[in-house]
C-alpha cells in the first residue's frame, strides 16, 4: 500500500507530506485548490511525462516520492523460486500486485528495505527529469513497470487503458482464478509455437541454408571417420616420446636396476654389488647380533626399505622391452597428424571436437528440409495443436462462466451508484480466424459492452461513458473482482468518481467506495461530504494567497489531515457551504452513521 506521499514544489504545492490510511483516503477542498497536484504526483512517480510547467514559480526543481509498504509475502516472492509464466499480471515473474513489483524491482537491481520500496522523481526547471528506486538512478520505465503493479488509478485519462482488449482479457481471468488453465494453455501454446518456427526455417531455407548443411554433414562424416577419442592425442604424444627415447629409457632403466637388484640384468653388466644385496647383508650383519633392543629395530626398518626397493625394482622392469618400433612411430605420428587436423578445425581440444560434432548433428536436422523430414514435424505439429486446442477450449469455459456472472454482478452495483438501467456485458467469443484461431492467451476475443442508460446502444467499455460514469464502472468492477478473489495487494485511487452523483446515491457510492477499502488500500478525491465521510482518513487542500511579502510565488496550495472537529467542520463545508450549527449537526450525524454501517477498514489494516 502508499505508506507515504512527499512533494516538494510541484505546482501551487510547495511542501506537503500525506500518509495515507490503510483502508480509505478522502482528498477533500474546493473546486481548483489543486487536488489534482496530487494525482499529477503519483503519475509524476509512476514514470509519466515529466513537465516543466508543473515546477513551482521560483523553484529550481519539482520533487515527488512514493513510499510503499508490501506484504510480507510480496518480500517473500523474492527468494520464492520461478513460477509459471502464464496468468494476468507480469507475464515474466508470474506474480501480480506487489510481488511483481518486488520482482521488477530486483530485476532493477534494488530490494525492498525493511519491506519498504521507494520511488522518486526530479523535474527540473530546465525540462531534465530523474527517477530514483531505493536510492538508485533508473529509467522511468521502470518506475512506471513497478508502480504499475501497485497502484491503479481510475481518472479521466487513466480509464481509456480499459479500452484495450488485453486490459480487459487480464481483467477476466483475474476474477475468473484461471491461472491453472491459462498456464496449462500457454505450455501447450509456447511448444506449438517453437513448432511452428521450426517448420517456417525449415520451408524458407535458401541455397546458403543447404550449403550449411552440406557442409555440417561432411565435417560430422569426417569427424566420424576419424573416431577421436577424448585425450587421445595427448596418449600418442607420450608414446612417441618414449619411442624416440627409447635407448636412454633403456640404458638408464638398465643401470638403475643393476644398481638396486643385479638379478634383474646381466650378472656380467653389473657393476659391484647391488643395493638389494647390500641391504640384504647388513640385515643379515644386524640379525647376527643376540643384543635385542635398537639392532633388531633397525633391521626391521632396513627389510621395510628392501620391500619398497623391491616395488621400484618390479615397476622399472615393466618398463624394459616397451617402446616400440620405427614402424609403430610412423603409425602413431600419422594417427597425431590427423588428431591435429580436427583440434585445429573445430578443437581446441578433442572434447571440443566432439562436441562440436553433437551440436552440429543436433543443427543439422533443423537444416534438413527434406519432404520427410518437414512430413515428420508436420504430424507433430497436428498433435501439439490439438493439445493446444484442447487446453484452449478449457480455457474458454472457466472465461464464459466468469464472464456472465461479472456483467450481472457488476450491472447489479450500477444500479446502486446512481445509474440505473445502465448495465455491462462481458462478452467471450471465438477468435474470427477459420485458418488458425488459437494465440498467446487462447482462443478467445473478450470485450466490455457497456450501456449507460436505457435505451442506449451496447458500445466498448471506455468509448460510452463520461470519466465519472467510468470511474464508477470501475469501481463496480474492482468491487466485484475483490468479492470474488479477495484482497487486492495494489491501491486504488478514483478520481471523478462522484461526477453527477447527490443525495442517496452518493451515501451507497461512499459506502461502496469503504467496502472495497476493506480488502484494498482505496484513496479517493471527492468534493461530496457523503463520500468522505466513510473515509478512515480525510485531507484537505487550500488555496491560499500569496505572501505579501513574496508575491512572485502566487497561489500556494496546503495538504493538511482533518481529525475530530476540525474534520466536522470540514464536512459541514462540503454539504451545505458553512459550518452554521444546523450543518454541523448534519456533519456529526452523517460521519457517525458511516461509522456505524459500516466498520471502518483501516482499523482492521493498520497492523499490517
Amino acid at each position: 500500500m502508499l505508506e507515504e506521499l512527499d512533494i516538494r514544489n510541484l505546482g501551487p504545492i510547495r511542501e506537503a507530506t500525506i500518509a495515507p490510511a490503510a483502508g480509505m483516503t478522502a482528498i477533500t477542498g474546493e473546486t481548483g485548490a489543486g487536488k489534482s497536484m496530487l494525482l499529477s504526483a503519483i503519475r509524476l512517480v509512476s514514470g509519466g511525462a515529466a513537465e516543466s510547467s508543473r515546477v513551482s514559480a521560483g523553484a529550481d526543481e519539482a520533487w515527488a516520492q512514493a513510499i510503499f509498504a508490501l506484504s510480507d509475502d510480496a518480500v517473500a516472492s523474492e527468494h520464492s523460486g520461478d513460477t509459471n509464466d502464464a496468468g494476468s499480471g507480469d507475464a515474466d515473474s508470474g506474480f501480480t500486485g506487489a510481488a511483481a513489483a518486488v520482482a521488477k524491482a530486483h530485476d532493477a537491481g534494488v530490494d525492498p528495505e525493511d519491506g519498504e520500496l521507494f520511488l522518486s522523481r526530479t523535474v527540473r526547471a530546465s525540462g531534465r527529469s530523474r527517477a530514483v528506486l531505493g536510492g538508485k538512478s533508473v529509467p522511468r520505465s521502470v518506475l512506471g513497470a513497478i508502480a504499475g503493479e501497485l497502484v491503479i488509478i481510475h481518472g479521466q485519462t487513466d480509464q481509456l487503458k480499459i479500452a484495450a482488449s488485453s486490459r480487459q482479457r487480464e481483467f477476466l481471468d483475474r476474477v475468473a482464478g484461471d491461472e491453472a488453465e491459462l498456464a496449462a494453455y500457454r505450455k501447450a501454446w509456447d511448444a506449438l509455437a517453437a513448432m511452428d518456427e521450426r517448420l517456417e526455417r525449415l520451408r524458407s531455407q535458401e541455397s546458403s541454408a543447404r550449403q550449411q548443411a552440406d557442409y555440417l554433414r561432411e565435417s560430422i562424416d569426417r569427424i566420424n571417420r576419424i573416431d577421436p577419442q577424448p585425450g587421445e592425442d595427448e596418449e600418442l604424444k607420450a608414446r612417441r616420446e618414449r619411442i624416440e627415447n627409447a635407448a636412454d629409457i633403456a640404458q638408464g632403466v638398465g643401470s638403475a636396476l643393476g644398481a638396486l637388484d643385479a638379478s634383474q640384468v646381466d650378472v656380467d653388466a653389473a657393476d659391484g654389488a647391488s643395493a638389494v644385496e647390500l641391504i640384504n647383508h647388513a640385515v643379515t650383519s644386524l640379525r647376527a647380533i643376540r643384543v635385542g633392543g635398537t639392532f633388531a629395530e633397525q633391521a626391521d626398518r632396513l627389510e621395510s626399505i628392501n620391500a619398497d626397493l623391491g616395488d621400484v625394482v618390479f615397476a622399472l622392469s615393466q618398463e624394459l622391452g616397451d617402446e616400440g618400433s620405427v614402424e609403430d612411430l610412423d603409425q602413431i605420428n600419422g594417427r597425431i597428424h590427423e588428431l591435429g587436423d580436427l583440434a585445429r578445425r573445430w578443437g581446441p581440444t578433442l572434447a571440443d571436437v566432439l562436441a562440436w560434432r553433437d551440436k552440429a548433428a543436433f543443427d543439422l536436422e533443423d537444416l534438413d528440409a527434406s519432404p520427410e523430414k518437414v512430413a515428420e514435424l508436420e504430424s507433430e505439429r497436428q498433435t501439439l495443436y490439438a493439445a493446444a486446442l484442447a487446453a484452449a477450449d478449457v480455457l474458454s469455459a472457466a472465461r464464459v462462466a466468469a464472464a456472465a456472472d461479472l456483467g450481472a454482478r457488476v450491472t447489479e452495483e450500477l444500479g446502486s451508484l446512481a445509474m440505473l438501467g445502465a448495465s455491462l456485458e462481458v462478452r467471450v467469443t471465438p477468435r474470427d480466424k477459420a485458418d488458425d484461431p488459437l494465440g498467446p492467451y487462447g482462443r478467445d476475443d473478450i470485450a466490455f459492452l457497456f450501456t449507460p442508460f436505457e435505451g442506449s446502444p451496447q458500445l466498448p467499455m471506455g468509448k460510452s461513458a463520461s470519466g465519472g460514469e467510468l470511474s464508477r464502472l470501475m469501481l463496480a468492477l474492482e468491487l466485484v473482482a475483490a468479492d470474488t478473489r479477495g484482497g487486492a495487494d495494489q491501491t486504488f485511487i478514483f478520481d471523478e468518481v462522484d461526477a453527477g452523483v447527490g443525495g442517496k446515491a452518493a451515501v451507497e457510492l461512499g459506502k461502496r467506495l469503504a467496502r472495497l477499502a476493506r480488502s484494498a488500500q482505496v484513496i479517493v478525491v471527492t468534493h461530496l461530504a457523503q463520500v468522505a465521510s466513510w473515509a478512515d482518513a480525510q485531507f484537505v487542500v487550500t488555496k491560499e494567497p500569496p505572501d505579501a511579502d513574496d508575491d512572485d510565488l502566487g497561489v500556494v496550495t496546503t495538504i493538511a489531515e482533518v481529525n475530530g472537529e476540525t474534520r466536522v467542520h470540514e464536512i459541514a463545508r462540503m454539504l451545505s457551504g458553512s459550518e452554521s450549527e444546523a450543518s454541523l449537526d448534519h456533519a456529526r450525524e452523517l460521519l457517525s452513521d458511516s461509522r456505524l454501517t459500516l466498520p471502518l477498514a483501516g482499523a482492521g489494516a493498520a497492523g499490517d
